[in-house]
């Protein structure tokens, strides 16, 4: 037999003048142990400050607490008991958990195509390449140009989504801003989206810098360092970035995570959440493995050579080593591929740093952060995610994973053939076929 009980049925008087905030929250459940300790130790029953400044900014419906915040309880030395609304994008509205602990995100900044799919969304992330290139200025997505500035847009994205959705803005130049102009930047997205919903996207750096970003702006467009010959203060802009905007109360989403060897660092930022980019890795890598079974089968130096273009290409190597040495080319795929478990089970999906990062946020002191999985394309990335989020190594981390992507590409795997194949027989006897 299983016994059911509310907060209604303590009985609790409500504190004068909150009652109808306290009217929100009197049908929550109460497990049967909660439910025999506030019994008699609880006199009066009302809500924190904070639950009524989250109930006014967003407008919440009479008789709701909104979605994307955990409904907590404290009992005060006064015998009041008050309820508290905490950040936690796995709850929907009236303190109940998402049908799910895999939630899930759009990359996309247009309202357009957020709208259709807004109610299953736990999470938006937005970069300026996807502001500005592929809305903005995009004449088939931003119709009739409509829109006309990011804050136009994040305006209106936020209206769509509602208060329980985070989302993730990216800085526009992490480079050339001082801290304080960076600190003015996220006090402007605060104000716009509210500290309960904004996210500050804050990119890795790596080699670039206030000096040298220009060389990624003009002429060819390639960086004069290596991607791993970076001074200290450069390759840690990011990560500094991060902890002070987490100093002044920002949630931090730290991205450009490729490598898994990145997140042990990254953690240290304290961020909100962490990333692995999946798909042009794993393209990189079957291509970079191409050129090397060819070589070896064949003995051709050219195909080295057009390995070393791929690799430059790529940014593996910096500008002005056009004529880096073949075999240093080929010893430095060869290392990629065998720290990217390319040729074994852990890699072979290229989700090998989804592995990883599961493993490290396991046993990492930070329980409120997540792993947010991005960067999917093709047929099977998708698949592959799901089976590894329901395999036993990982199912108890499914409740700290964001599964992100376009909406188009998600809305691919709400279908199947025999959906069409099925509603061409509904269809045809609900209107009468013979």
């Amino acid at each position: 037999m299983v016994i059911k009980s509310s907060i209604r049925n303590l009985g609790l008087a409500p504190v004068n003048g909150e009652e109808a905030y306290v009217e929100r929250i009197l049908d929550l459940p109460l497990a049967c142990g909660e439910f025999k300790e506030l019994a008699g130790a609880a006199e009066y029953i009302g809500v924190t400050k904070k639950f009524q400044e989250v109930i006014d900014y967003f407008k919440v419906p009479a008789g709701e607490t909104p979605a994307g915040f955990e409904v907590e309880l404290e009992l005060n030395a006064d015998h009041v008991l008050r309820a508290d609304l905490k950040r936690n994008i796995s709850y929907d509205k009236n303190g109940r958990k998402r049908p799910t602990n895999l939630l899930f995100s759009a990359d996309s900044a247009n309202p357009y195509e957020v709208a259709p799919v807004s109610g299953m969304l736990a999470n938006l992330t937005c970069n300026p390449g996807i502001i500005y290139d592929l809305f903005i200025n995009n004449p088939k997505a931003n119709v009739g140009k409509k829109f006309k500035t990011r804050d136009e847009v994040m305006e209106e994205i936020g209206r769509i989504l509602g208060p329980g959705c985070d989302i993730s803005v990216e800085l526009n130049d992490p480079f050339r801003k001082s801290d304080a102009e960076i600190l003015e930047e996220a006090a402007k997205f605060k104000e716009m989206l509210s500290e309960y919903r904004v996210v500050i996207k804050v990119p890795h750096t790596g080699p670039v810098n206030r000096d040298n970003v220009d060389e990624l702006l003009r002429g060819d467009k390639r960086l004069s360092k290596r991607y791993d010959d970076a001074a200290t203060a450069d390759a840690f802009r990011g990560h500094n970035l991060a902890l002070m905007l987490h100093e002044h109360g920002y949630r931090v989403n730290f991205t450009l995570m490729f490598e898994p060897a990145q997140t042990a660092l990254a953690l240290q930022a304290r961020p909100y959440f962490i990333n692995s980019f999946i798909r042009h890795r794993l393209m990189q890598s079957k291509e970079i493995k191409k050129y090397l079974d060819i070589y070896q089968l064949t003995g051709e130096k050219r195909y080295l050579e057009e390995l070393r273009a791929y690799m430059i290409g790529k940014d593996y190597f910096a500008a002005g080593e056009d004529d880096v040495d073949l075999f240093t080319v080929k010893e430095k795929a060869e290392i990629l591929l065998d720290q990217r478990s390319l040729c074994n089970p852990e890699g072979a999906d290229g989700l090998d740093g989804i592995r990883q990062n599961l493993r490290l946020l396991g046993q990492a002191n930070m329980e409120d952060t997540r792993l947010i999985i991005c960067s999917m394309e093709g047929d099977y990335n998708y698949y592959d995610i799901d089976r590894l989020l329901s395999s036993k190594e990982y199912s108890d981390m499914a409740g700290r994973v964001v599964l992100t992507a376009e909406p188009n590409y998600l809305a691919r795997f709400s279908s199947a053939n025999q959906v069409v194949s099925y509603q061409r027989r509904f269809m045809n006897a609900a209107n009468g076929e013979k």
